[in-house]
């Protein structure tokens, strides 16, 4: 087979006029030839840090969308579905992504549970990163979230990273606003990336020390423009990724789009792309090629370097796209889950409390990080209630693995003015996180959640609606495009009961998520993700 193009070659910053011969799944020759095709032959990208689970989808369906933008490989953390199921869980990935030509690479989950402040359905020791380390499907060492472990010396958590180290695997980072020495410490324990940083400051003393930075644009995290300016600089040292991305916004493209957004700032071709598509390559070691002789035949053609439009992608010499039109073919795959917990009483969302005020929970549109704010309770009959005139709206973890009592805390910017929203997409562990107007309604989403076995969910004192997540609970067993389109119409009606976010289910997604500060709950409390212990809702 032979490809003509302007071929654009990343290490040697050229474009050139020439032709890709290509034998079996390999590049058997690279020449310059002149011929009239304008279209230009770019390596595939890649995604540096995603977990697949985000987009609702397993990985043979999501292979299906991320090949029509360009995406030929990720480099993928299965945590999420390692928190329901473990190790099975992770297998599952891998052997569900395998079944497809795009090239999943995935990681051994670090930190299952996240903290010991949650209830996860699974455990992952050093003695089982040890095992997974042996296998040559596992290609690094997941995202290390607990840094406190790091930072005072945890005898399991420096175990799991010795076994990364030696079996030569890198180890990735997860460190939100560490600076100065706890960021020095968490380097030298040999901890390699960070996809976290909010701030151009905390990026750049990060590089500065030895770190690769990943630039996150995701559905709900979006830390693009704030680090974009680093990438003239230190480019050789950057990556792109999503991290978490909603199957809507996957549907609309990926990595090619951050491409063209930092094309559009006037940055150098040849530095974005080698951030998209060389660097993840070369950092993690991965079987993807670079368009050089010898290399696995995995290319894009685009029609310009400035829009980045996929007109084919060939992964493995295989045309697996072409014109936005998909050529993976559907999988069938055994549905696995982990959910056992009962329907709840409206009596079960009630906190009683004599206190004039609450520590609350402040959501920022776009980031993980919260703030805690005060505010003023509001009290009917010694029960905190969600106070719709201020926006501070009750908010519920229920434990999805057994039945307990369900943690109660308060949340603003959510802006709901009627109804409730539930979700058992909920970062790390997963368990069942809504926010709602009021304990009736609260209830309602949450038992509709449980009713389903997973899902997320709107609803009103006339309306219910929801999109079953069947496998582990937070996954799709239906296409994209079906699910895209199902939880398009669900964010749109929780846009119509009020909420200003631009992603209100995966803000809500991660307001479960203690390793990120500053004020989260977990199935177990309110939690001071800066002191990282339990905080009280109440104001002493």
């Amino acid at each position: 087979m032979i490809v003509q193009g302007n071929i654009v070659n990343i290490q040697n910053k050229r474009i050139f006029k020439g032709e890709i011969e290509i034998e079996n799944d390999r590049i058997k020759e690279i020449r310059e030839v002149n011929h009239t095709t304008d279209n230009y032959i770019i390596p595939g990208f890649v995604d540096a840090h995603i977990h697949i689970e985000s987009s609702m989808l397993v990985p043979s369906e999501f292979a299906k969308i991320a090949v029509t933008h360009g995406t030929v490989a990720t480099v993928s953390d299965p945590h999420e579905i390692a928190n329901v199921l473990g190790v099975k869980g992770v297998e599952f990935m891998i052997e569900n992504g395998k079944k497809v030509p795009l090239k999943f690479n995935f990681g051994a989950p670090s930190c299952v549970p996240a903290t010991s402040f949650e209830s996860a359905g699974a455990i992952i020791d050093a003695d089982d990163i040890k095992i997974m380390m042996e296998n040559p499907d596992i290609k690094y060492l997941a995202e290390m979230m607990n840094y406190p472990g790091v930072l005072f010396d945890d005898a399991e958590v420096l175990a799991k990273i010795q076994h990364a180290k030696n079996a030569n695997k890198p180890i990735d980072g997860h460190a939100p606003g560490l600076r100065g020495n706890d960021v020095s410490k968490y380097i030298a324990a040999g901890i390699s990336t960070d996809h976290e940083c909010f701030s151009y400051d905390e990026a750049l003393e990060k590089l500065q020390k030895g770190m690769k930075i990943i630039i996150r644009e995701g559905s709900a995290a979006k830390n693009f423009e704030a680090l974009i300016d680093l990438l003239p600089t230190h480019f050789e040292n950057m990556m792109f990724c999503s991290d978490d991305k909603h199957p809507d916004d996957l549907l609309l493209g990926h990595i090619n789009q951050l491409c063209a957004r930092a094309i559009a700032k006037g940055i150098d071709v040849f530095k974005v792309l080698q951030v998209a598509c060389v660097n993840p390559v070369q950092h993690y070691n991965l079987d993807v090629g670079l368009l050089q002789k010898g290399d696995f035949a995995d290319f894009v053609i685009v029609d310009n370097l400035k829009d980045f439009n996929v007109l084919e992608t060939y992964i493995n010499a295989e045309l697996v796209a072409k014109n936005g039109e998909s050529f993976v073919k559907h999988v069938d795959f055994e549905i696995l889950n982990n959910f056992n917990t009962d329907f709840k009483k409206i009596t079960d969302f009630e906190y009683h409390s004599a206190s004039d005020k609450i520590n609350v929970i402040e959501a920022l549109d776009g980031e993980l990080i919260t703030n805690k704010i005060e505010a003023d309770s509001l009290l009917i009959d010694g029960n905190l209630v969600s106070n719709i005139k201020t926006d501070i709206l009750k908010m519920t973890v229920v434990n999805r693995y057994q039945n307990t009592e369900p943690a109660i805390a308060f949340i603003k910017n959510f802006g709901l003015k009627e109804g409730a929203i539930a979700s058992s997409v909920g970062h790390d562990s997963h368990n069942i996180i809504a926010v709602g107007v009021s304990d009736e309604q609260i209830c309602k989403a949450v038992n509709l959640i449980i009713k389903n076995r997973g899902g997320v969910c709107a609803v009103t004192s006339t309306t219910e609606k929801i999109v079953p997540l069947p496998v582990a609970g937070i996954m799709s067993d239906k296409t994209a495009k079906e699910i895209g389109k199902a939880y398009a119409e669900l964010d749109k009606m929780a846009k119509k009961m009020g909420s200003t976010l631009r992603a209100p289910y995966m803000s809500l997604s991660f307001m479960a998520l203690l390793v990120i500060p500053s004020l989260k709950l977990s199935d177990k409390g309110l939690f001071d993700g800066h002191k990282f212990e339990f905080t009280s809702l109440e104001v002493k």
